[in-house]
């Protein structure tokens, strides 16, 4: 078997990527945050030009599915009335920003994610995956989650702090943007092709000590589905959002805007918290935790069908468990208990380990799989 392909570059919508099942246009929302204008209509253009889906991906991104590559500028131009499109590429591509959820209208971590909105032109060129997180509440809610430089709180206050890195620099809101510039010029004069993460310059080379000094504060609980203050946090299995239910769910509870999580959650704002059987309502629903990519022939590269085993297997194995259409393990980078493989339309089995590990067994089939006790 040949090698799976890694982009090296993630989907946006002006450059969506070609899948099995046609583009993947990525909508990027400002502030994590779609107002219920948007909401509904972004699900009406998954249906009308994808495949009836939402995919909601590991940066708090959305993406549609299937769409035609003759749909591609008309979906643009909707993207763009709706106000869910850069005008300009490069800006695109550049706005990786994951929010914490939980912000107040106006507040810090508000106000900073738009400063930085607005100052994306200053930074330096950077690799295509970097990002940045904006996450001042206490406790922190995305110190597990992909970025490269990160705000946070410490002990007196807002510092700045280099993924990789342990504690971090204090700053004021006033130049906590400025500094936040410098040190990504700071890394774009100092990466190579094999450092292009913030976490690897940092573990290879190491990171003056101006940059660190100060530890953040504690991390919080993860979030589950439920109602909150701001309103009703909603999962979704593999983190697949059915469009035309999402509308309906918006409607029906109530909702007067969508956030978006990098957790596989949603939260309706200002939503009641109602009965919603297309959507993960409990926290100790397996499915929550189950990852699995779109598999084929969604994926033209992976070579077994996943979610359906996926959702079959999840109730069934009591540990972490992720299903991969190929070795490449796009739907989790990190180990789980349980990894399973598609290889010629059967599975490996991978133990504690990731997609591209050893399998301790090969060539099992969905039959065999669902007949054994994995765990």
């Amino acid at each position: 078997m040949s090698a799976p392909i890694v982009q090296g570059w993630c989907p946006g919508a002006h450059r969506p990527m070609m899948s099995g099942d046609g583009l993947v246009v990525r909508v990027r929302p400002r502030l994590a945050r779609l107002d219920a204008r948007q909401a509904m209509g972004l699900c009406d253009l998954a249906a009308r030009f994808g495949n009836g889906t939402i995919d909601l991906t590991n940066r708090a991104n959305l993406q549609l599915r299937g769409v035609a590559e003759a749909d591609h500028q008309p979906l643009l131009a909707e993207l763009a009335a709706l106000n869910l499109l850069d005008a300009e590429p490069g800006i695109e591509v550049r706005r990786n920003i994951l929010v914490s959820p939980l912000y107040q209208s106006g507040d810090l971590t508000a106000r900073l994610a738009r400063e930085l909105i607005d100052r994306l032109a200053e930074l330096p060129a950077l690799p295509a995956k970097f990002g940045f997180a904006v996450d001042t509440g206490k406790p922190r809610l995305l110190a597990g989650d992909s970025a490269d430089i990160r705000l946070e709180t410490g002990p007196e206050g807002l510092i700045l702090r280099a993924d990789g890195a342990d504690t971090g620099r204090p700053v004021s809101e006033q130049n906590a943007i400025d500094q936040l510039i410098a040190l990504a010029q700071m890394f774009a004069d100092t990466y190579t092709p094999e450092t292009r993460r913030m976490a690897r310059v940092v573990a290879k080379q190491g990171l003056h000590q101006h940059w660190q000094g100060t530890p953040p504060c504690a991390i919080g609980e993860p979030i589950q589905p439920g109602p909150c203050a701001l309103g009703t946090f909603y999962g979704a299995a593999f983190g697949q959002l059915p469009a035309r239910k999402l509308g309906e769910l918006m409607e029906t509870s109530g909702a007067t805007a969508l956030r978006v999580t990098p957790w596989r959650l949603i939260l309706l704002e200002g939503g009641a918290a109602i009965p919603a059987p297309d959507f993960v309502t409990d926290g100790t629903d397996p499915l929550l935790t189950t990852d699995a990519c779109p598999g084929a022939p969604y994926c033209p590269q992976a070579q077994a069908e996943t979610r359906a085993l996926a959702r079959a297997l999840a109730p069934r194995v009591r540990a972490t468990l992720h299903v991969s259409g190929c070795p490449k393990g796009c739907a989790r980078m990190g180990p789980a208990d349980v990894t399973l493989v598609g290889h010629a339309g059967k599975f490996d089995l991978v133990k504690q380990g990731c997609a591209g590990d050893e399998p301790a067994l090969r060539g099992l089939s969905p039959e065999t799989l669902l007949s054994m006790d994995l765990t």
